[in-house]
């Protein structure tokens, strides 16, 4: 057992957590966050998704102790706390009807972000390479990726805009 600081969608969180404690467990169990899912346990469908600082890590096989002095993003820390507003990954995937059951959506969200910070403006064949590794099950695919797009504009028109 020991103490761990590090940042929680912009806030700053001490715990104290055990050696083979997992991301996943500390963020739904003991923070009441229920953005990311456990999904597989193994890492390898994406529902557990989150950003350590800023690229998308698994939270199922991570240690909590190693996002000790780090910055975590979770589904919940996107939307605008003040407003209310959605991220604007969020509110793409809302206008390309990207999610069918909702299971998926916290990882391909998470994940969708990251790609966009590297790629503001992906092509289908990069969409579908920074997916590959998030499951859905209800075969909305095409759907996830008109969604990429539809959030790639919206980032781009509010960088316009500002």
């Amino acid at each position: 057992m020991g103490r761990m600081d590090f940042q929680l969608n912009g806030q700053h969180r001490e715990l104290t957590i055990g050696d083979r404690e997992i991301l996943l467990d500390v963020l739904r169990d003991r923070l009441g966050l229920n953005g990311p899912k456990y999904g597989c346990g193994l890492g390898q469908c994406g529902a557990c998704t989150v950003l350590v600082d800023g690229a998308p890590a698994r939270a199922c096989v991570m240690r909590a102790a190693r996002v000790a002095g780090r910055n975590v993003t979770t589904l919940e820390g996107l939307a605008n706390r003040v407003t209310g507003q959605l991220h604007p990954v969020q509110q793409g995937f809302l206008d390309g009807q990207g999610a069918q059951c909702g299971y998926c959506l916290n990882g391909m969200v998470m994940t969708t972000i990251a790609l966009l910070e590297r790629h503001p403006h992906p092509t289908d064949s990069q969409i579908t390479l920074a997916l590959r590794d998030n499951l859905c099950r209800c075969g909305t695919h095409q759907e996830i990726v008109v969604s990429v797009h539809h959030a790639a504009r919206r980032i781009a028109e509010a960088a316009d805009v500002e």
